[in-house]
């Protein structure tokens, strides 16, 4: 992981204990199941305005553009307090700051798509200090005022969210819809079953490998044996997501996506005090749109073969760059 991914210094990824619980703390209730299913009816809405606008613009039409780009866009805005105006410009930056540079040129872009993040954010916590609302930005400003975090604190945890609360979802909900569309029989089974949506959900974040590397090390902090291997104080350890989703002594026949798959869960969302912050805003957006598009657009299908689907190559979680799609219009 390159240091322009991390969108600013103080991100909670990098922080320790016990600060790291301090900071979190001050977001942790908007993301419990209580905080996400305030926004299951708005996310009922906006993909209901994102299905209406497919079918307004025809077959063929580009999955992405016209509904998980800005479904997962509007949900992660709709939880930070993100006008409707400024999102066009979070994507923008996130795009850019995700992305890894190849030169110099592209890394001094996502330095300064870093500070006019940081600005844009400061200027929403000063609004949301002067008129609060029921939303993570306002949290956050109560806590600096609180003295609970610090101002730079803010930003880095503001930044994080808004940047990577689009950046994930869009992409692992494009890797799931992709899959779908490319193996008919899975489809199939969500029409036959269509109350276990969340169980799929979860297999496709174990089987999907979204993650395009290994992200950032942890330092050993003394000498332990990990699997029959001596790990030294001061040693770096990179730690695999999806080879642990894949395991076979944990998952028979891993590369085989079984709906009705039992044991342990996967770990696609990290494991640990550093696990993701919102798995259960993903996991929600993930059920809502793919059970939407299932059931409304039943004849969908890719409008091209599945090996001309262009994938991102650079970004921190890979995805296909678009997913052109076709159905029968409805009688």
């Amino acid at each position: 992981m390159t240091k322009h991914f991390i969108p600013l210094d103080r991100a909670v990824s990098f922080v320790d204990p016990p600060d790291h619980a301090r900071v979190r703390s001050v977001v942790a209730p908007y993301f419990t199941q209580r905080g996400i299913d305030r926004h299951r009816i708005r996310a009922h809405q906006l993909m209901e305005e994102r299905c209406r606008e497919l079918e307004a613009v025809g077959a063929p039409a580009d999955l992405v553009r016209h509904v998980i780009s800005p479904f997962a866009l509007g949900m992660i805005s709709e939880v930070m307090g993100i006008p409707a105006g400024d999102q066009p410009q979070i994507r923008a930056w996130a795009q850019t700051i995700l992305t890894r540079a190849s030169d110099d040129a592209q890394a001094l872009r996502a330095e300064e798509a870093k500070q006019a993040a940081r600005a844009y954010f400061s200027s929403l916590a000063a609004q949301r200090r002067a008129e609060p609302r029921e939303d993570v930005m306002s949290a956050l400003v109560a806590a600096v005022d609180a003295g609970r975090i610090d101002e730079e604190e803010l930003l880095a945890l503001a930044t994080l969210m808004g940047l990577n609360g689009w950046h994930a979802v869009c992409n692992n909900v494009t890797n799931m819809m992709f899959v779908l569309l490319t193996q008919p029989q899975l489809r199939d089974w969500l029409h036959r079953h269509p109350g276990q949506i969340l169980p799929a959900v979860d297999e496709l974040l174990r089987w999907i490998p979204h993650k395009h590397g290994v992200g950032q090390p942890r330092v050993a902090t003394e000498d332990v044996e990990v699997g029959g291997v001596l790990i030294r104080e001061g040693e770096f350890v990179y730690v695999s997501y999806v080879a642990a989703n894949w395991d076979e002594r944990v998952y028979p026949d891993p590369g085989r996506i079984d709906f009705e798959r039992k044991g342990l869960p996967h770990v696609a969302f990290g494991f640990g005090p550093h696990a993701c912050v919102g798995p259960l805003l993903a996991r929600m957006e993930a059920e809502i749109l793919v059970n939407t598009l299932t059931g409304r657009f039943p004849t969908m299908r890719l409008a091209v073969p599945s090996e001309n689907v262009a994938w991102q190559t650079d970004v921190l979680i890979r995805g296909p760059v678009d997913l052109p799609v076709t159905w029968s219009p409805s009688r």
